[in-house]
């Protein structure tokens, strides 16, 4: 399995410099100036994010918007990043992405960015004021840890899921979810 590279260099990188990169397939974020670039995800992965991205559309209220990656959040010059799903208020969504924090991100981990997602994502988002912060992971059974932000601006877990479990979310809106459920599509029918 590929795994994720952190490019180095003397000199920060740019969202310019990111644009200006092929478009090879691989996903490619910055944070702090730092390239970060991911190979494409595998089909658990995908078939927890997109399943996700449906039940979240599905539930979400007409003020806000669910998106799926690719689609940037770029909030400086040297920050891009691309949250498996995220929910955003619809007012502050550009046509070419989201300039400010968005209300929720998830991400989904892979072999490649289980590290990068716990850390410097989570710090990332925390930085940045992303009320809630969702961890997936397609291995096993599934799993789902949500964390939001406290008063004193960190994160900490409100809810926990395995398997079969079920969690009632209040944020980023009501929702009700199980990381089996997430993953259903893998199983064949019958």
């Amino acid at each position: 399995m590929a795994a994720m590279t952190e490019l180095a260099s003397t000199a920060a990188y740019t969202v310019a410099d990111l644009h200006a990169m092929p478009d090879d397939g691989r996903r490619r974020e910055l944070i702090d100036g730092m390239l970060f670039v991911s190979p494409a995800p595998g089909w658990p992965h995908q078939e927890m994010a997109l399943t996700l991205y449906t039940l979240l559309r599905a539930a979400c209220p007409p003020e806000m918007h669910v998106l799926a990656a690719p689609f940037a959040v770029t909030t400086s010059p040297v920050d891009e990043v691309q949250p498996d799903v995220l929910v955003a208020r619809f007012a502050d969504l550009t046509r070419a992405n989201l300039p400010i924090a968005p209300v929720m991100a998830a991400e989904v981990a892979s072999h490649s960015t289980r590290l990068h997602d716990r850390n410097t994502k989570k710090a990332h988002y925390e930085r940045l004021g992303v009320s809630s912060y969702w961890l997936l992971d397609p291995d096993g059974p599934g799993a789902l840890e949500v964390l939001e932000l406290g008063d004193d601006g960190r994160y900490r877990t409100v809810a926990e899921a395995v398997g079969d479990e079920t969690v009632e979310l209040a944020r980023p809106f009501p929702v009700s979810l199980s990381p089996a459920r997430l993953l259903e599509g893998l199983h064949r029918p019958g």
